[in-house]
């Protein structure tokens, strides 16, 4: 990098056929539990079956797109210029560059995902500040070593500095047959001392048969998933030192750090099994 490239890269462009319109997507029910328009019959109707067995996994969604905003916000008041999207899903505003661009607008954004649907909508996630540079990369999750090699990476960030990887709701989507503690070390091993990893990850702890049902639904329309006890997760975290409040359910993660009061209200009303997603942000040693 040498500091005068455009702040946005070119995309390329995706076929109709590539969407598999037919077969429901994780990012793309994701999207209907957040209200958006982004999502088509298939989509709707495994995601309709999973309400149907765990009504709060609309609660899950939203409280995770929030928890991923105030993360972010908080590395970069801590210093951090760099973040690493692993798991982008579908734009929606504030994407996560907006967020931390507002801290800090010479920010650098690089979003990972597979779905060509996102690749579809990719156009908003490079609408960067000047001073900063966003860049998206249609890439397999569970191939870190593709995505830290890839040009849309490399001419964005710099890994000789720190680094904040996200893994917002993302793991629970990797089966343990696909490694993904293996996955996240790879990432880690990458980047230096001054890092961040930030993750939130379904769990079964406080709805265990809720959770299970909604699993079922989500393998049984062709999307692996995986859901954590709070051991599992930690493991993620293993050798980083976990900031205040360490892992703990996402609308608990410093709920009072939001200019939304009526969201920071809504909060305190919610219980551990409505959200069942563990959360938590840590620092590389």
């Amino acid at each position: 990098m040498d500091g005068n490239e455009p702040a946005t890269a070119a995309i390329p462009e995706v076929g109709l056929e590539d969407l598999r319109l037919g077969r429901p997507h994780s990012a793309r029910m994701y999207d209907f539990f957040l209200g958006g328009k982004d999502n088509y019959e298939a989509d709707r109707k495994a995601a309709i079956q999973a309400l149907t067995v765990y009504p709060g996994i609309i609660t899950l969604a939203r409280e995770n797109r929030s928890f991923m905003h105030r993360a972010v916000r908080t590395l970069a008041e801590a210093g951090i210029r760099q973040f690493l999207d692993i798991g982008t899903g579908i734009p929606t505003s504030p994407n996560l560059h907006e967020v931390v661009q507002s801290v800090a607008p010479e920010c650098r954004v690089v979003y990972v995902d597979n779905d060509p649907l996102v690749l579809a909508h990719a156009q908003a996630l490079l609408d960067s500040t000047p001073e900063g540079r966003t860049a998206y990369l249609r890439a397999d999750g569970t191939d870190p070593k593709s995505i830290l090699s890839a040009p849309e990476l490399t001419s964005t960030l710099d890994l000789s500095q720190p680094v904040a990887i996200s893994l917002c709701a993302v793991l629970h989507f990797m089966p343990d047959d696909r490694d993904p503690y293996g996955v996240v070390r790879t990432l880690l091993d990458a980047v230096p001392s001054g890092s961040a990893l930030t993750i939130s990850h379904a769990t079964p702890d406080f709805d265990p048969v809720a959770t299970a049902k909604a699993v079922e639904i989500y393998r049984a329309s062709g999307t692996p998933a995986q859901v954590r006890t709070r051991a599992e997760v930690e493991r993620f975290f293993a050798g980083l030192d976990l900031i205040e409040p360490g892992l703990t359910v996402a609308h608990r993660w410093r709920p009072y750090e939001s200019s939304a009061r009526l969201h920071v209200l809504a909060r305190e009303t919610m219980t551990d099994a409505e959200v069942s997603l563990l959360a938590g942000v840590a620092f590389k040693p």
